[in-house]
């Protein structure tokens, strides 16, 4: 991860089994543990866009869902949805809370496991080290 203003930053452009380009994206803030992003992101052809399509941000703030009025402060996952892009928002603006990861490391576990991930048991350069019971 590269230090960038209060935070350590990584992306990893990653090819999918029948040739489609996505970008990893990793936030994890120095200071504030509870303040992280992991992020997929198809890479859109012919452009320099990325969309995202999940995001596993941390317990450092309040989300809200405009459509469902809805407000809370937890770990929280969000999805690309129509409906939100429907009324202008981000492609990723809803998300839902969830109990299934507390740190930084869980969060990436939790998107290998939901967007189908096959690690490699050696994976390459500084992104991640194998240990016992998940990646770190």
């Amino acid at each position: 991860m590269k230090a960038k203003r209060g935070h350590d930053e990584q992306h990893l452009d990653l090819t999918g089994e029948a040739g489609t380009g996505f970008r990893l994206m990793l936030r994890q803030n120095r200071i504030n543990g509870l303040d992280l992003s992991v992020i997929l992101a198809i890479l859109v052809p012919q452009s320099t866009q990325v969309f995202r399509l999940r995001r596993y941000n941390g317990r450092s703030h309040q989300h809200t869902n405009a459509i469902e009025n809805e407000r809370f402060y937890d770990f929280h996952i969000h999805l690309a949805t129509e409906r939100y892009q429907a009324i202008g928002a981000r492609e990723d603006a809803y998300a839902r809370p969830t109990a299934r990861y507390g740190d930084f490391h869980g969060a990436l576990d939790c998107l290998f496991a939901d967007a189908n991930f096959s690690v490699p048991p050696k994976a390459q350069g500084d992104l991640f080290d194998q240990v016992e019971g998940g990646l770190r």
